[in-house]
């Protein structure tokens, strides 16, 4: 066992297993881009997604799902609505929830709702460098959806964020960057091709939720990080470009297994 093991309470190899067995139910609200794609990611990945976002619904959803997931990248007063009705279910249920700050450096709205969405304390915020360092009080060179900034300049901003919330954060890019303020990891893997597929990141998110419907917060975010690295290796491997790279890249998904899923492409920062 190495010191990493032993700082796991479940590990990705056997989170991958329980989410195979459970078939977590997981309430995804996110964008119209990544709707069709992160279901898809979810189904291949092991998890079953459902895309419910309507304020009139949301909040009784949440609290018969496993998990829930909530990204802001198409954002408007109704879905706001939705979104805060979905996370109120989910914290009266003890439902953990994962946010993704989209784009949350972009505008004042933008911003004003992903603070306000990060105060209600999700058990994992999932982002970018830039968004990152725009929730953990920093500012970075984002435009639009994309990070201006490497991961590693956000290493701070994350570990202050994970203290001020509570929650685990997560900066993803060439490599990710995970903590809970306290414990910290790189996780090395993935494909140059990924970030030329659009709502890649954003069906991460949903995998981080199913995978937080059956482990705790920190293994939950390793484990769908390392799911990520090591089927996107591999789809590369069979793919011309980022059209081929879809259909391998479900494929790779639905294959990898928990033995597939060491610790070996892991380093505690």
């Amino acid at each position: 066992m190495t010191a990493l093991d032993e700082t796991l309470a479940t590990t990705p190899a056997e989170a991958l297993s329980r989410l195979r067995a459970a078939t977590p139910l997981v309430q995804c609200i996110t964008n119209f881009v990544a709707m069709n794609y992160a279901a898809n990611v979810m189904l291949a990945a092991g998890a079953s997604p459902a895309m419910v976002h309507a304020a009139e619904e949301a909040g009784e959803f949440a609290a018969i799902s496993g998990a829930l997931t909530v990204n802001i990248g198409t954002l408007s007063p109704d879905w706001v609505a939705g979104m805060t009705a979905a996370v109120d279910g989910a914290n009266a249920a003890g439902v953990p929830w994962v946010l993704d700050p989209v784009a949350c450096f972009a505008t004042r709205y933008r911003g004003a709702v992903s603070r306000d969405l990060a105060a209600r304390k999700p058990a994992i915020i999932r982002g970018n460098a830039s968004e990152i360092l725009f929730l953990g009080g920093g500012s970075g060179s984002g435009k639009g959806a994309d990070a201006g900034d490497p991961v590693a300049a956000a290493s701070g901003a994350a570990r202050a964020l994970a203290g001020q919330v509570g929650c685990v954060a997560a900066v993803t890019g060439p490599e990710d960057f995970l903590t809970d303020g306290t414990r910290a990891l790189w996780i090395m893997g993935g494909a140059p091709v990924m970030p030329l597929v659009t709502a890649t990141g954003c069906a991460l998110t949903a995998l981080m939720g199913g995978y937080a419907a059956v482990a705790q917060p920190f293994e939950a975010a390793l484990s769908a990080l390392m799911h990520f690295a090591v089927a996107g290796e591999r789809a590369a491997t069979r793919a011309a470009g980022p059209g081929s790279f879809v259909p391998a890249f479900l494929d790779a998904l639905s294959a990898v297994q928990p033995g597939d899923m060491g610790l070996d492409r892991v380093r505690m920062a």
